[in-house]
């Protein structure tokens, strides 16, 4: 990567109060020493790093913005590179303004996500921290925000270097023991390294398996609300949102169509699907919406199944549990504000799955409905102290590779297999498990994973 400089807006381009430009790259200094005079006149004083300047960006003569300068200088900076973050008016018209006198004055506009290219191609931080900042600028949810804030402070990274650092010892002591058999034995190695394969499993299995939470936190849990026709279900989305976003009458039948929407409950991200109602119906619109449902539940990460207690379970009723029984789903016992018909027992019993009384009218029960949410997919609760998440399915894909090849040294030392096969497993699990940390990774990749950033980051 060259050394040019590279300019950006590092805030949203809307009218705020505060706006900031940010530059990195060798010539940074240079720029700001054209552009910036102090409030008493003099030029800017570069010796000391990590100080904030007062006073005005200017064209030549021209006043036109009074700005803080904070000079940062590499490596001890964002990328590791001289950088200058100037703090400027928040007005849309200033800050393109200050750009383009920065740009004219040698520096270019930054690519998206070229700021944290350049932490990492620096060193600074290794690509599963990188990856990290992207994710803890879009976290949805507390969940999210504490996964991405403990990546990017390197537990991720941490944990595979170590799983590294055994596997590149163990591959070291069979390499010498082969060249030099008269000093290094390697008898009862195979028992001893098998004990660090098993642990070296365990350890990644769990890595991969964590990604079902990851994903969900990150991404939000695919729920789809399911029910018969004038059971709730809109009522229930609505309270959920917080807003009358679904049309709620009388009228059995009302929603034709799928609603999709996203909401917080508790700090847990649910992407929400309201469906049509599920019965038998001539009404060809309405067929097409129960199909959609259907096809809507396939593929969701938890159904809400609701069920009207003040009216009889029927055939349609039936049919739901019966779709369900194999899915992760949870039973909304709702109108419990009115006389119930329907036991609490029974209906437990018949759909084998948890049942929650609720009132989408008095808005009663979410709070039950959020402890079972979490236990479903949280195991109740997430400690963020030591516990390592994954989010990304790039890096899952990798650990997957690494948990692959670490199997086959297993099978390799239970089949009795001589030592060589036991280091070209050993290399490849220790590869694998690098590019998760950005070793070994291919440019077009590295490319492909910034251009994802926003601007100025």
């Amino acid at each position: 990567m060259g050394t040019d400089t590279i300019a950006a807006i590092a805030t949203g381009l809307t009218d705020a109060g505060i706006g900031i430009i940010r530059i990195s790259g060798e010539e940074a200094f240079s720029i700001i020493l054209k552009i910036f005079k102090k409030k008493n006149g003099d030029d800017l004083d570069l010796k000391d790093s990590h100080r904030v300047h007062y006073g005005f960006i200017c064209d030549g003569e021209e006043k036109f913005d009074e700005v803080l300068v904070l000079v940062m200088k590499g490596p001890h900076s964002y990328t590791a590179e001289d950088t200058v973050e100037i703090d400027c008016h928040g007005g849309v018209r200033v800050m393109r303004r200050i750009l383009e006198l920065v740009i004219r004055h040698g520096a270019r506009t930054a690519e998206p996500g070229e700021f944290t290219k350049r932490a990492f191609l620096n060193g600074r931080i290794d690509l599963a921290q990188a990856e990290a900042v992207m994710d803890l600028i879009h976290a949805q949810n507390d969940y999210a925000l504490k996964a991405s804030v403990s990546q990017l402070g390197g537990s991720v990274s941490r944990k595979i270097k170590f799983i590294r650092e055994k596997i590149l010892y163990a591959m070291a002591f069979i390499e010498s023991a082969l060249d030099d058999p008269e000093h290094i034995s390697l008898e009862g190695y195979r028992e001893q390294l098998k004990e660090e394969i098993l642990s070296m499993e365990g350890e990644l299995s769990y890595l991969v398996d964590s990604f079902s939470n990851g994903r969900v936190m990150t991404e939000g849990i695919k729920t789809v609300i399911l029910g018969k026709p004038n059971v709730g279900k809109s009522s229930l989305m609505n309270v959920l949102l917080g807003e009358e976003r679904a049309i709620v009458t009388n009228i059995a039948g009302t929603t034709r169509d799928t609603l999709e929407e996203r909401l917080s409950l508790g700090g847990i991200t649910l992407n929400v699907v309201d469906t049509a109602g599920i019965r038998d119906t001539q009404d060809v619109v309405e067929q097409i919406g129960v199909d959609r449902a259907k096809q809507a539940a396939l593929d969701a990460d938890l159904i809400i199944y609701v069920v009207d207690g003040s009216g009889d379970l029927d055939e349609n009723d039936e049919e739901i549990m019966a779709f369900i029984r194999d899915k992760k789903a949870l039973v909304l016992l709702n109108k419990t504000d009115l006389e119930m018909k329907v036991s609490f027992g029974e209906l437990e019993k018949k759909s084998g799955k948890k049942v929650i009384p609720v009132s989408a009218k008095e808005e009663r029960g979410l709070d039950e409905l959020e402890e079972e949410i979490k236990k479903n997919f949280y195991g109740g609760e997430l400690r963020f102290n030591d516990e390592v998440i994954i989010t990304n399915v790039r890096q899952k894909t990798a650990l997957e590779a690494g948990l692959c090849s670490i199997r086959m040294v297993k099978q390799s030392i239970e089949e009795g297999l001589p030592e060589d096969f036991f280091s070209i497993d050993l290399m490849d699990a220790y590869k694998r498990l690098g590019t998760v940390i950005g070793e070994a990774v291919e440019d077009d990749l590295v490319n492909e994973i910034f251009h994802r950033f926003c601007m100025g980051k």
